[in-house]
């Protein structure tokens, strides 16, 4: 062990003065990296040390002055230099050598590594989704000195999809719920979800997890087991088994069904991971370097303009930045936008070279009788709040001939293909059975109800709509319904939609057959899989839901 330059030099003094042996050193310290990397099985941080314990003697950190023969030099062993951190081109085997937290050898474990192993294109899968994100989380999580498993846990909470959205109102790749969100800083509004925010929602995460582990006095399987079904769940299995008089360690604890197997879900990836050729196991290969960069914009911006000023698509920025759910960055903030680092200088340039009124298009509204700034919001996919702060209104007043500037996308509404509302349009228009219903929520209705009223399962129905079974509905909002044979008519539930195949026609355009058969151009585009840049071909077959009243002749 490499003794600090002051206990080698207090050593050395009492060797010159005559000491006859040298003391054995009892205190054990673990050696870190330029890279917070711990290469001993101590997980966390280890403090500083000062003082070196000898045979029970202190040797001071400041040494003695030690009297020496004029003009003789004080000569000493020269100390070897730290190594080098290792170097790494994949960022898994990075992950890989720092893997601490023991593994058991048990079925509920084998269970799990074995599924994993059988299902590699699931893996590749989550390697893809993951590569633009690996490598900030990884940075992040030994940064705070935390062990590397917890850069696995995406795999298991979303297998690293930022719109993962569960049954139980988990959002994001690291499934956040709202409440559990918003306690650990994350906003969620009309505009923006941190919860779908990779790097807000990665430092929530850690935060909550080493809260998790102090909360358990750092046992990090109760810690984890907390982070999937609370620590107040957690913390009454352990009380329980006390009063029972049995062991209170995680394997034995009585938990729900899926905290059961989430546990070693993470360690059975640990496992793979470390020991990848012992299993045969192949890891898609993620490069050890940044992806991206955290660039703050300043203020609000439209992301078609933010994503022409990368060089990328709209899409491209809008999956490396998930968290917004509109066409532009919230106007409350954060600003902050994830960008390829190949493009950060490109954006970075450009963005400085643009008046802050220049991030958004503006129009200038003349208000008419009837109007509203709820109504004008909902006309110009914005919020109300950004119409009062823009145009300085005290209240929801506004007079009928006074002029409004209302900021609106630059490109179509269509052209935002992650933004929530085509989000769930898109969600929405997948097929899932031969007959559609549409239907509009009434004053009253519940998804249970809805669904028992249709016979349906109210997770599908839930499901069918972008929404978890506990969701809120809104009065008129639209769900679809989908059913097998012919369906009857109840409610207000259209059950007249049908699936047609349609054959284009020459002179055919889509906007020509969306107008024929009463539907939207992004349906169209959506349940075909077509690009609007390119032309319909004469023969081509389509697919259609239509209702079946409302087709033109």
């Amino acid at each position: 062990m490499k003794l600090p330059y002051s206990a080698s030099f207090s050593l050395l003094a009492l060797l010159l003065a005559g000491c006859q042996s040298t003391p054995t050193t009892t205190a054990q310290v673990a050696d870190t990296n330029d890279n917070n990397q711990v290469q001993t099985d101590v997980i966390a941080p280890v403090t500083a040390v000062t003082e070196v314990a000898v045979d029970e003697e202190v040797i001071p950190a400041v040494p003695p002055a030690v009297e020496m023969p004029e003009e003789q030099e004080l000569s000493a062993t020269p100390v070897s230099e730290e190594p080098l951190p290792p170097t790494y081109d994949d960022l898994w085997l990075r992950i890989a050598d720092q893997l601490h937290i023991e593994v058991p050898d048990n079925k509920r474990v084998t269970s799990q590594r074995n599924w994993y192993k059988k299902h590699p294109s699931y893996m590749d899968r989550v390697a893809k989704r993951a590569d633009p994100y690996l490598f900030l989380i990884v940075e992040k999580i030994e940064q705070r000195g935390l062990p590397l498993e917890l850069a696995l846990l995406p795999i298991v909470e979303s297998a690293f999809d930022p719109f993962a959205y569960s049954h139980g109102r988990a959002s994001g790749i690291w499934q956040f719920i709202p409440g559990t969100g918003k306690r650990f800083g994350l906003d969620q509004n009309w505009w923006y979800d941190g919860r779908r925010d990779i790097s807000a929602s990665t430092d929530a995460a850690l935060d909550y997890l080493e809260y998790l582990n102090r909360y358990f006095k750092g046992d990090w399987l109760h810690a984890l087991a907390a982070y999937n079904s609370g620590e107040g769940r957690v913390r009454s299995a352990i009380k329980k088994n006390k009063r029972l008089g049995k062991p209170t360690d995680f394997w034995s604890l009585s938990l729900p069904k899926e905290t059961r197997a989430y546990v070693p879900k993470l360690l059975a990836l640990g496992d793979l991971l470390k020991r990848r050729d012992e299993y045969g196991m192949s890891w898609m290969t993620i490069s050890n370097q940044p992806k991206v960069v955290e660039i703050e914009t300043g203020s609000q911006i439209d992301l078609a303009l933010a994503a022409d000023l990368a060089g990328l698509s709209v899409d491209q920025l809008h999956k490396l930045n998930p968290a917004f759910n509109r066409w532009a960055t919230s106007p409350d903030g954060p600003h902050s936008l994830l960008i390829p680092v190949e493009k950060a200088e490109q954006f970075t340039t450009k963005l400085a070279s643009l008046e802050r009124t220049e991030r958004l298009n503006w129009v200038r509204h003349r208000v008419k009788s009837g109007d509203s700034l709820n109504k004008l919001a909902k006309q110009y996919h914005t919020s109300t709040g950004v119409i009062r702060d823009v145009n300085k209104l005290k209240g929801n007043t506004i007079r009928v001939g006074e002029h409004l500037l209302i900021p609106v996308a630059a490109s179509e509404l269509s052209s935002y293909g992650f933004s929530a509302d085509q989000r769930l349009a898109k969600t929405q228009t997948k097929p899932r059975a031969s007959q559609r219903i549409d239907y509009k929520v009434k004053s009253g209705d519940s998804l249970w109800e809805i669904a028992k009223r249709h016979k349906v399962n109210v997770r599908q129905l839930a499901k069918w709509n972008g929404m978890a079974p506990t969701d809120t509905l809104r009065l008129n909002q639209k769900l679809v319904i989908w059913k097998k044979g012919k369906p009857a008519t109840t409610g207000n539930g259209n059950a007249t939609t049908r699936k047609i195949a349609y054959k284009v026609r020459s002179g055919d355009s889509l906007a020509r057959i969306a107008s024929k058969f009463k539907v939207s151009i992004s349906d169209l585009m959506q349940w075909n899989q077509l690009d609007k840049n390119k032309y319909l071909q004469p023969g081509q077959m389509l697919r259609l839901y239509v209702d079946v009243t409302q087709i033109s002749s």
